[in-house]
């Protein structure tokens, strides 16, 4: 079991709901499950699923009479896969409104679907968490940074979700847990959302945009490799965003002539994930990728590790049309931090366009070598 980066006892607040966002198998419930073994004895709790049609009415009544009723006589009101539930926001709204004395968690896998149905209703009324797959930040609870070391290889292959960890010296456990999360949970998601029917042009479309890594994403380009148009491509990507498949982010520019700015990069959220997409799981000593893996892997760390320490950024890549780039920018305390991230050592020394534009920004390459600094 590991200590995850939420202590959920420290974030419930009284009159706003605790929502629990975050990709399928991470380890949302057994987080709820760890905070009601806390409380045993000393709170009253409901833990409910979206799963289950009975709840589903009670929960999508909009009736204060129903939802007093469903909640009499507890402290706590916990609702796991809350996407699921019609008009849950409208009527946790009435709960923390009209109905003092309950706190209130709601997990939910799809944030497309869960933010659309609890983002108005409960404006000023919630607090946002989202929990991603393990982190090298909560793995160094368990074990020292040689031993990090020791298993950074492996990580790079299989990734982060917590059942592929727990089985860390099967490689055949590892991969058949990795299928499972791919077909039966993230790909479910997807599907389900936006009316998306198409299941072997979305792989299709993965399997592309995991090549791409760390390179400018042509919409059209994918459109024609895949047989879909621009416009689909775009909402498929952006579903595939909303349902913790896939992170993407802008480039950077004050719009100088020779800056790239329309295209956007994409990360999945986990490389054993991505790997899986792609079907190669061969040890990274015999990898031709190991450049873009490395890059997923610094990048998403990075984004877990400002998330849980609640450092608040904006995100960017930088290009240029003269083939000038820096594979990361940070926007915080109002300045500009540069990253360059290569598995090996090289010079670190930025390019000249981007000093002579940006003078006063910081500059870092992040390697093998120096990578717990940017992630711890």
């Amino acid at each position: 079991m590991f200590k995850r980066a939420y202590e959920l006892r420290k974030l419930v607040r009284k009159g706003k709901a605790l929502v629990i966002y975050g990709p399928r198998q991470v380890g949302k419930t057994t987080l709820v499950e760890e905070y009601i073994a806390q409380i045993k004895g000393t709170r009253r709790v409901r833990y409910v699923t979206g799963d289950d049609i009975e709840i589903m009415d009670y929960l999508s009544s909009r009736s204060e009479r129903i939802l007093r009723e469903f909640v009499s006589g507890y402290d706590i009101l916990i609702i796991d896969e809350a996407q699921k539930i019609p008009y849950i926001g409208q009527s946790l709204k009435i709960i923390i409104d009209r109905i003092k004395g309950v706190d209130i968690i709601i997990t939910g896998s799809a944030s497309l679907e869960l933010a659309g149905q609890v983002g108005e209703p409960l404006t000023g009324r919630k607090r946002t968490c989202i929990l991603y797959p393990l982190s090298i930040m909560e793995l160094r609870n368990h074990y020292n940074i040689s031993e990090l070391r020791l298993m950074l290889d492996d990580i790079l292959v299989y990734g982060l979700y917590p059942e592929v960890i727990n089985n860390k010296d099967n490689a055949g456990e590892k991969t058949r847990a990795l299928k499972e999360i791919l077909n039966s949970y993230l790909l479910k998601d997807v599907l389900e959302l936006e009316n998306v029917k198409a299941a072997k042009v979305l792989v299709d479309l993965l399997r592309l945009l995991a090549f791409q890594i760390g390179n400018e994403v042509s919409l059209s380009e994918i459109g024609k490799a895949v047989g879909l148009n621009k416009k689909t491509v775009a909402r498929y990507i952006d579903i595939l965003e909303k349902a913790f498949v896939l992170y993407g982010i802008s480039a950077y520019s004050q719009n100088l002539r020779k800056e790239i700015t329309k295209k956007r990069k994409y990360y999945f959220y986990d490389v054993g994930l991505r790997n899986m997409l792609i079907g190669n799981m061969n040890p990274i000593s015999l990898r031709n990728d190991i450049g873009q893996i490395w890059e997923n892997f610094v990048v998403m760390e990075r984004i877990k590790r400002n998330t849980y320490k609640e450092v608040v950024a904006n995100y960017y890549f930088w290009r240029t049309y003269n083939k000038s780039e820096i594979d990361w920018i940070e926007q915080r305390e109002g300045r500009l931090f540069a990253y360059e991230i290569k598995y090996a050592k090289k010079k670190a020394r930025p390019p000249k366009q981007w000093s002579d534009a940006y003078p006063s920004s910081e500059y870092k390459l992040i390697t093998r070598d120096n990578f717990e600094e940017f992630v711890l």
